[in-house]
């Protein structure tokens, strides 16, 4: 389950990474949106289309379904989270009910929010406020010195400020971003280190199977590749292999089967788990056939 099949650019998406892999895996590759979905009674299905991926792209017609047909269905509509995802996941637990294997887990993609579930790990974070207050806010900026503010629901650093403790528009800024204190923002420390880059860490059932480092652009403190961001090939180092092990029994408990971290300076900043990207720049720079190493640690799960 994805975006519209016209938005997926083949040579940079990491979902069109995973459907080449699947059919090079002699694996039936399916698409649909969430638009497509759909429950008779107790019965869920959908509208989707029998897809060719490999060259891209060969889009067979479109058949009802029911959900129970598919043994996997991978949910990697990228955010918003809003109301269409989230009913989206429902509809998807009907199929769960009926073992069908979904990928993530539709419960923990309500739960993990790509910011506020890494609070469950807050050890291993910059020191982190998410308040709505602006006088909370400020105090923790004033203890800090220069912070980061992001938006709960943003996604490839979209809307993310940083910011000093003596800014003379602070107050303005906050007000703004909290929508006159009535939206919860998350306010991080600001770590330096991020000139040197963030890393993305693709985690598969727990383990790190890949990585790149993302360097920000001249003039900008987000690496985000969507912003201009730099791939980098890059190694792991042990203090983010500790983070990894650290996550890795709350991910598998939690169906989180296919999960990008991002480190900065050895500490952990956000857990994404609705659209993870990275696995091309991964393949290409770190000469990993990550896509394929995926599909087969999917397949595991049914042998």
């Amino acid at each position: 389950m994805i975006d519209p099949i016209k938005f997926i650019n083949p040579a940079k998406d990491s979902s069109a990474a995973l459907m080449e892999a699947a059919y090079r895996a002699s694996i039936e590759v399916w698409i649909c949106t969430p638009a497509d979905l759909q429950a008779n009674g107790g019965n869920a299905g959908v509208i989707a289309s029998k897809v060719i991926p490999q060259p891209w792209v060969k889009i067979e017609s479109p058949q009802n379904i029911s959900l129970n047909k598919f043994h996997c269905i991978w949910m990697r509509k990228d955010p918003p989270v809003d109301e269409a995802f989230l009913y989206a996941t429902h509809l998807l637990e009907v199929a769960e009910r009926e073992g069908v294997l979904v990928l993530n887990k539709p419960s923990s993609l309500r739960a993990w929010n790509e910011k506020l579930g890494a609070l469950r790990f807050s050890q291993l974070m910059a020191p982190t406020l998410v308040a709505s207050r602006v006088d909370e806010l400020k105090k923790f900026a004033e203890d800090h010195g220069e912070v980061v503010l992001k938006p709960l629901g943003g996604k490839g650093g979209q809307g993310v400020i940083r910011v000093a403790n003596n800014a003379p528009g602070i107050q303005a800024i906050l007000e703004l971003v909290t929508l006159q204190e009535t939206l919860p923002v998350m306010m991080q420390k600001f770590l330096a280190k991020v000139s040197e880059g963030d890393k993305r860490i693709l985690l598969v059932n727990g383990d790190p199977l890949g990585a790149i480092n993302r360097k920000p652009k001249k003039g900008d403190f987000r690496s985000n590749l969507a912003l201009g961001g730099e791939a980098q090939a890059t190694e792991l180092s042990n203090r983010e292999l500790e983070i990894c092990e650290k996550l890795a029994p709350s991910l598998r408990s939690e169906g989180l089967f296919f999960v990008g971290i991002d480190v900065i300076g050895g500490m952990l900043s956000e857990i994404n788990v609705t659209s993870p990207t990275g696995i091309r720049e991964v393949e290409k720079l770190m000469k990993i056939p990550l896509a394929d190493l995926v599909i087969k640690k999917l397949l595991d799960n049914f042998s």
